[in-house]
C-alpha cells in the first residue's frame, strides 16, 4: 500500500513526539498501528463557555443540545448553502467540547467560529493538539485490546460515548468510533501519556505505517476528506453524511438549503466507491454510455489486483454494481461502501 514501515520502537517513539495523530488498525491476526503525518495530522479543539453548546449547534449540522456529558458525535462543518467543509468528531465533556478536525480546514473553521462569536456569547476556541496526542483503535480485536487496557466497559456503547481512565497514573480519554468507522476506539491523551500507551499497543503486535496507509484505508472505507469528496463544489447531502445531520433542531447554518433539499428530492448525485481496472487520476471523468455523470475526487491502490477510487455520479445514471468508464479507458464498478453504507437517510439516529 505504500506505507513507510517503522517496525523498530525507537523509531516510533522519535515519531511520535513529532505527530499528533496514530491510526491503529487491526487484521484477524495483527494489530497494526499507522502515523499519518500529512493528512491528518488531527487537529484538536476545546470549546469552552457556558454557550458553547449552543454555539455549536448553530453552526454545524448535528444536534449538541440532545447530547450529555459523555456522549458525543460526528458533526458536519458547511457553508451557508450546506457545501461540505469539513468532518469534526466531537466529545461532549463536564466543561467543554473536544472537536477533532483536519489540518486542511482548521484554518477557515477557526476563522469562520471566531467570526461568529459575538460580544455576548460566552463561548472560546482553544487549540489543543499541541497537549494532546490522538489514537485510534480499528479492527476485529480492538476489543481484546481494551480488554487487556482494563477499558472494556465501553464496549457496546453509543457511538461517541466515552469515558476517562488512567493508565498507569496518567489520564486518557476513550471514545467508541474513530474517524473511519463505528466500531473500534478513540484515545485522546497527553503526549507524556502517549508514549506509554504506545508502548502497550505494541506490545500486542503493533506495527507502525504511514501516511499512504491511512489514505488507502479511507479511501476503502469511503470515507470523505476535505479538499476531495468535502469541497465547495458538493453539498453534505450528496456526501451522503447523514449520520451527522440534524434534520428536526431548528435553524442553523446550511438548514435553509438542507430542508429544501430533502423536501423537493433535489439531491442530484451521490458519493459511491469504483473498483477500476487501472489507476485513475482524481479529477477524470466519469461515463455511461460516453455521456458524463460524474468525476472521480480519490483513487488508491487496494491488496488484491486492482485499484479503488471514490467519486460523485448523478443520481439516475448509475447504482451497485453498475459498469463504468473512468476517463479514456478505465473501466470501473459501482459499489457501496462500509463508511457510505452507515449512513442512514432520514432515519432517526443518535445525536440527530
Amino acid at each position: 500500500c505504500g506505507a513507510e514501515l517503522l517496525p523498530k520502537s525507537s523509531r516510533a517513539f522519535k515519531l511520535l513526539n513529532t505527530l499528533h495523530l496514530v491510526l491503529v488498525e487491526l487484521s484477524s491476526n495483527l494489530i497494526i498501528l499507522c502515523f499519518h503525518p500529512c493528512f491528518y495530522q488531527c487537529i484538536s479543539y476545546e470549546v469552552s463557555g457556558e454557550d458553547r453548546v449552543s454555539f455549536l449547534h448553530n453552526q454545524t449540522t448535528a444536534n449538541f443540545e440532545c447530547l450529555h456529558e459523555g456522549e458525543g458525535c460526528d458533526t458536519v462543518f458547511v457553508t451557508p448553502t450546506a457545501r461540505t467543509i469539513d468532518i469534526g468528531y466531537a466529545w461532549i465533556m463536564k466543561n467543554a467540547i473536544t472537536l477533532v478536525v483536519s489540518p486542511v480546514t482548521c484554518q477557515s473553521i477557526t476563522e469562520t467560529l471566531t467570526k461568529y462569536i459575538f460580544f455576548a456569547d460566552k463561548v472560546e476556541i482553544t487549540d489543543i493538539t499541541k497537549q494532546t496526542s490522538f489514537f485510534v483503535l480499528l479492527g476485529p480485536k480492538s476489543s481484546q485490546v481494551m480488554e487487556h487496557l482494563n477499558l472494556k466497559d465501553l464496549d457496546g456503547q453509543p457511538y461517541g460515548s466515552h469515558k476517562h481512565y488512567s493508565i498507569n497514573g496518567m489520564p486518557i480519554t476513550v471514545g467508541v468510533g474513530n474517524l473511519v468507522s463505528e466500531e473500534g476506539f478513540s484515545m485522546l491523551m497527553s503526549p507524556a501519556a502517549a508514549t506509554t500507551v504506545w508502548d502497550i499497543l505494541l506490545s500486542h503486535g503493533a506495527i507502525p505505517m504511514g501516511a499512504n496507509a491511512w489514505e488507502r484505508l479511507r479511501t476503502l472505507r469511503g470515507r470523505p476528506a476535505p479538499g476531495k469528496e468535502l469541497t465547495k463544489e458538493y453539498n453534505v447531502l450528496e456526501a451522503s453524511l447523514w449520520n451527522s445531520i440534524s434534520l428536526d433542531k431548528g435553524c442553523y447554518k446550511g438548514q435553509e438549503t438542507i430542508s429544501r433539499l430533502i423536501t423537493y428530492d433535489g439531491v442530484k448525485q451521490s458519493l459511491w466507491g469504483v473498483q477500476l481496472s487501472a489507476p485513475a487520476r482524481p479529477g477524470s471523468p466519469i461515463l455511461v454510455d460516453g455521456k458524463k455523470v460524474g468525476r472521480l475526487t480519490s483513487c488508491t491502490s487496494r491488496r488484491e489486483p486492482g485499484y479503488f477510487g471514490l467519486g460523485y455520479i448523478k443520481r439516475q445514471a448509475a447504482s451497485e454494481g453498475s459498469t463504468v468508464l473512468v476517463g479514456d479507458d478505465i473501466v470501473g464498478r459501482v459499489v457501496n461502501l462500509p463508511y457510505l453504507a452507515k449512513q442512514h437517510p432520514l432515519g432517526k439516529k443518535s445525536g440527530s
